[in-house]
């Protein structure tokens, strides 16, 4: 058969499977990263069906993938949002950080890795996923609720964090030496800096060169500034995904909104193509060895994210229940770590680092929606006192989920 031929039949394939399994994922109402995960698994190294001729086009659009995946989020945020959270939310963004971050340090250390695979490890189970998280939220009617603002200002930091863990990790996998690795980071923080001036005080006129009536100017011009600026970014050492991560916070108004629309089918496509890929250069046989690792992973970040949302709400003057609203929501894993691991296999400092990291995001991506669901039901169970059992308590507009309405408050 035809090469052509036969690339098209395979990707064909490969995406009517995305579709069908995104269809099944929604009528259960859960994420299909895991779905996706697995379906890379199936037909790459050791699986049921290798492909051939269509997976250097899947690394390409798996590439595209991510640097989407980051624009989007970028323009979820402005610049004036980004500056408000780093200054009323950082303590919250650095208990997240080593509540997190250090239990992936440790396994990897234990697990003799050495300390690159620690450093990319960290990165792993420290970032929340923004993607399953929003859609956990809209699903349980949340987006109203108190401590919705304290969860995204977490996931925005989180965002932030990577402008600058991910030129790191990027030197420490290419064996870039301090002198090389501290160059890279100043030119990435000196870039982040500068997009975020530029921003704040340039942002309408540049969003007004980037404006067009027409969609498909706008989403030539988006599209195409985008990847030229991550290209930009990667051959200077800092980053593809933290290019276009600064090109979604540049823009804003009208022409981030524009984009967005025009650009989210864009995204979900060659992001499910992303975790296609990464789990096509994973032998399914080598899960086995590292599940138990990652299950243990598992338990013990998801105890540390719902802590990290119980502090940083009871911080902010949230009720109990939404307390623990907060910490169960923040558990999921899925994009970024995928993410992260994906440098770290590419670089191929750790065979066993690619398939952990694939365990533990199925893990926390199936677990996470539950203990949002069901975190605060039961902590509230086991937190009260039997003597209350019996009664009814008055509620507060604090432990309902919606903000109090103003007729509520003139009641009082």
């Amino acid at each position: 058969m035809h090469s052509s031929a036969t690339f098209l039949i395979e990707f064909g394939a490969i995406i009517l499977g995305l579709g069908l399994l995104g269809r099944f994922a929604g009528r259960f109402q859960f994420s299909p990263i895991p779905l996706y995960l697995l379906a890379g698994l199936a037909f790459g190294e050791g699986g049921l069906l290798p492909l051939g001729t269509s997976e250097e086009f899947v690394a390409i659009g798996a590439e595209i993938g991510v640097i989407l995946l980051l624009l989007m989020l970028g323009l979820e945020y402005t610049a004036t949002d980004l500056v408000s959270n780093l200054k009323t939310q950082y303590p919250a963004g650095l208990v997240d950080a080593a509540l997190n971050a250090l239990p992936g340090a440790a396994m990897a250390l234990l697990l003799g890795w050495g300390p690159v695979a620690a450093v990319v490890l960290a990165g792993v189970t420290w970032i929340s996923s923004s993607g399953v998280i929003a859609k956990v939220l809209g699903d349980l009617g949340r987006l109203g609720n108190r401590e919705t603002p304290v969860i995204l200002s977490i996931l925005v930091l989180e965002d932030l964090s990577m402008a600058v863990y991910l030129p790191i990790i990027t030197a420490l996998l290419a064996g870039a030496g301090l002198a090389a690795g501290s160059a890279t980071l100043a030119i990435a923080l000196g870039v982040a800096g500068l997009v975020l001036i530029v921003a704040v005080r340039y942002g309408r006129h540049l969003s007004r060169f980037v404006s067009s009536d027409d969609p498909e100017k706008l989403l030539l011009v988006v599209l195409g500034l985008t990847l030229l600026v991550a290209g930009v970014a990667q051959q200077l050492q800092v980053s593809a995904a933290v290019g276009a991560f600064l090109v979604g916070i540049a823009l804003s108004g009208e022409v981030a909104e524009g984009a967005h629309g025009l650009l989210s089918p864009l995204r979900d496509l060659f992001a499910a193509v992303f975790f296609v890929f990464f789990g096509l250069h994973t032998d399914p046989a080598s899960i086995p060895p590292v599940l138990l690792p990652a299950l243990a992973l598992a338990l013990v970040t998801a105890g540390t994210k719902i802590a990290t949302g119980y502090w940083a709400a009871k911080r902010a003057g949230i009720s109990a229940k939404g307390r623990w609203r907060a910490g169960g929501t923040l558990v999921a894993r899925g994009e970024f770590s995928i993410v992260i691991a994906g440098l770290a296999v590419t670089s191929g400092i750790e065979p066993r680092l690619g398939p952990l990291a694939t365990a533990y995001v199925l893990i926390l991506v199936i677990i996470g929606p539950l203990t949002a669901r069901f975190t605060e039901p039961v902590a509230t169970r086991l937190t009260s006192r039997p003597r209350l059992s019996t009664t009814t308590a008055t509620e507060t507009p604090q432990d309902r989920d919606l903000v109090p309405s103003p007729d509520a408050s003139a009641e009082k």
